[in-house]
């Protein structure tokens, strides 16, 4: 018997370390590392420990008994990596356990900007190290950034992952310092004087534009609002979106125009056994739209999607997903592509996927997901607010570029959600990379800036999954270790105290780890009656409430 990682996949990397036989692949060494959709588990090395399966945080690995139905096909894909990329382990790059400050350096103070993945696996890591205090900051009054606000409600075992930075951050070695705004109510420079250093781990929170006529009517919208909006987060709550039309058009075909294409054609009884924001709930229920039409510019060989989301929406119940056989006439390009022996399994297995969708009968009465490649927006029309969206067909270069063709189109629609990417925005005080849109570092460190560093998307660009953001993490911490042990960091002159005084002062609404705790009993609490894992309190007035 074997153990198969499977579609909840977070590529957090924990179950490597626990590995016993070094049986995992790729890990973030490894060069396949950073393209890689998932990791794999090789059937031929796995002596069934199950030590992967406990480690990891998102439940994503069984025993090849044990595994679902619809979840089949991960039984051969984790076999067919290995064919690709044959193992080959000494067991030298096993983790023998992690190091140690030395106790004579005193304890180091860390300052974490932001409380999302990045922010979490740093605290985590500096956590490891022995003898260090850390204060997570976050504008918002939540922890766990996009796991809280950014996965999709109905990817419960995905937010998993919130439970593990729970239970790290029980030690009094943390704090919370939340619904505080760096730059407003504490400057850096008042972070420096508190600490060795400081880390900007605030992830990437706009979102990129079609830059195309129409694009600022009503009814066209980021899919990073959508996204916020359902999974209520409190800058985002307050927003309308029109689902009284039957059509809703995505453009863009990564895994978040996925997402926002599941949430709305599901079942809402489906939804309301997870937490997504109540408002939300009740606009779905009352949704007219029975078609979402997923625009690509490129073909299905090149789709932004990973392989285990495409895959799981064949089984989501009474949605049947539409792609016609037009569509899957690939140019000669995209064809050498698949017929390279060099092919990875995933991508031959995600056009195995788009031709079974392309074969399989529609039912009546089903909303639908269709798939349209090769499409890019020109335009987008309407008086008051939506009503089309124009746009040209596109070809593919033998550099596998989307080219503009002669060929043009429309669909009607009402509503149009972009979802072409997140960009990260300035941060005061700190160097940026307007073109990457990205603190300017090297490896982590902040350039021009002693005792600053970045992680995460803010740091590397919005690329990854969660877990990709632990060996980002890493990186970020070995060079900020590296400076404090050479003993360039400049020692705080003010105490843990005295700024969480000056804190409580400026902000008096600020959530610490305490209040963060009743809050978040509370809205378990609130869920439990209703079968669902949590209730999310949205406004400061709930949260004032819950916290008195």
């Amino acid at each position: 018997m074997t153990f198969v990682i499977t579609q909840r996949c977070c590529s957090d990397t924990s179950c490597i370390s626990e590995c016993p036989v070094d049986c995992i692949r790729p890990r973030p060494e490894d060069p396949e590392f950073q393209t890689a959709e998932m990791l794999f588990i090789d059937p031929d090395t796995c002596i069934d420990c199950g030590a992967c399966a406990d480690a990891c945080p998102v439940d994503a690995i069984y025993s090849e008994f044990d595994v679902p139905e619809e979840m089949g096909r991960y039984v051969g894909l984790n076999a067919a990596y290995f064919e690709r990329h044959p193992l080959d382990s000494s067991m030298d790059g096993m983790a023998l356990g992690r190091r140690r400050l030395p106790e004579s350096l005193g304890t180091l103070r860390v300052a974490i900007v932001g409380a999302g993945p990045a922010a979490c696996y740093a605290a985590e890591e500096l956590l490891s190290l022995g003898k260090v205090e850390v204060e997570i900051f976050d504008k918002v009054s939540a922890p766990w950034g996009l796991v809280r606000t950014g996965v999709a409600p109905d990817h419960q075992e995905t937010k998993g992952v919130a439970n593990m930075f729970a239970t790290a951050f029980r030690s009094e070695a943390v704090n919370f310092h939340l619904n505080v705004e760096v730059g407003k109510h504490v400057s850096l420079a008042e972070l420096l004087e508190h600490h060795h250093a400081v880390i900007y781990a605030v992830g990437a929170a706009s979102d990129r534009r079609l830059g195309i006529p129409g694009e600022e009517l009503p009814g066209s919208h980021s899919a990073t609002e959508f996204v916020a909006w359902y999974n209520g987060h409190p800058d985002h709550a307050a927003g309308e979106f029109d689902l009284s039309g039957e059509r809703a058009v995505i453009v863009g075909n990564g895994n978040v125009a996925l997402d926002v294409a599941r949430i709305l054609t599901v079942d809402p009884d489906q939804l309301a056994r997870t937490d997504i924001a109540d408002h939300a709930l009740t606009a779905l229920r009352e949704s007219n739209i029975r078609e979402v039409v997923v625009l690509g510019r490129r073909g299905p060989v090149q789709a932004a999607y990973s392989t285990s989301e495409f895959l799981a929406l064949g089984y989501l119940d009474g949605v049947d997903v539409v792609i016609d056989e037009s569509e899957m006439v690939l140019d000669e390009t995209s064809q050498a592509v698949l017929d390279d022996p060099e092919v990875e399994p995933s991508l031959t297995l995600k056009m195995e996927i788009a031709r079974e969708y392309a074969d399989r009968p529609v039912t009546d009465g089903n909303r639908r997901i269709v798939f349209r490649y090769l499409v890019a927006p020109t335009e987008l029309h309407g008086t008051d607010r939506v009503s089309s969206l124009e746009y040209v067909r596109n070809t593919i270069d033998e550099n596998l570029n989307a080219v503009a063709t002669d060929e043009t189109g429309s669909i009607e629609t009402s509503l149009v959600l972009r979802s072409v990417g997140y960009r990260g925005a300035p941060v005061a005080d700190v160097p940026f990379d307007e073109a990457r849109a990205v603190i300017r570092n090297d490896r982590g460190r902040v350039e021009g800036l002693s005792g600053v560093y970045t992680t995460g998307w803010i740091k590397r660009g919005p690329r990854g999954v969660i877990g990709t953001n632990r060996a980002d993490s890493a990186e970020t911490i070995a060079m900020l270790i590296e400076d404090f042990e050479a003993g360039q960091l400049t020692a705080p002159a003010g105490s843990r105290s005295e700024l969480s005084a000056l804190i409580a002062e400026r902000q008096p609404e600020l959530v610490d780890k305490t209040r963060w705790g009743v809050i978040d009993a509370a809205e378990k609490a609130a869920g439990t009656p209703l079968g669902r894992p949590r209730v999310k309190f949205l406004s400061i007035e709930e949260l004032r409430a819950t916290v008195k």
